[in-house]
């Protein structure tokens, strides 16, 4: 389940990344695609050794939130960096549409489990 878990919050990254790329016309070219992905998705591998380390459950909305935050934290360190740009409004951006898509796809699933439990 933990596959799942970290497929689809990296399925989050990728369509943060791609969303970003199209609209600021940077192009969909899989190498842009790599060199914007991999400063997030170190942070989501951090991020998700640090629940497996800690025996946290990645389902609950506060992995969400730890998941999101450590992935645009250090993503954007790492950005840094490598010499990548990190405006404080990109920043916002990143936040909170990985928050936002970290804590839906949750959401999501929970009601898919309840629905399914009663």
């Amino acid at each position: 389940m933990r596959t799942l878990r970290g497929f689809l919050d990296f399925a989050v990254v990728l369509i943060f990344v791609t969303i970003g790329r199209a609209h600021h016309n940077d192009g969909e070219t899989t190498r842009g695609i790599i060199s914007t992905t991999w400063p997030f998705a170190v942070g989501l591998v951090l991020a998700w050794l640090f629940l497996v380390k800690t025996k946290r459950g990645g389902w609950t909305f506060k992995a969400g939130v730890l998941v999101a935050s450590v992935t645009t934290t250090i993503g954007m360190i790492l950005r840094v960096i490598s010499g990548q740009g990190t405006a404080a409004a990109f920043i916002v951006v990143a936040f909170s549409f990985l928050l936002l898509g970290m804590l839906g796809w949750r959401l999501v699933a929970k009601v898919v489990v309840k629905r399914r439990a009663s």
